[in-house]
């Protein structure tokens, strides 16, 4: 039983991963805008975020 749970996670996960990259690469290029726009509640918002979506890659590639 616990061997198919396993492999089902790996499953999601797998297919979570690419997403999970493409709003990674997403953010950052918002971050990217913040910074060159000097816009300090901005960055702060997206650094939040691409902590809470590096904390999940981590998660998924555990």
């Amino acid at each position: 039983m616990r061997q198919v749970i396993n492999a089902l996670k790996r499953t999601d996960a797998e297919k979570r991963i690419p997403v999970l990259r493409l709003e990674l690469d997403y953010e950052l290029a918002v971050l990217f805008d913040a910074m060159t726009e000097n816009d300090e509640k901005k960055k702060e918002e997206c650094k939040r975020k691409l902590e809470m979506l590096r904390l999940e890659m981590i998660r998924l590639e555990a």
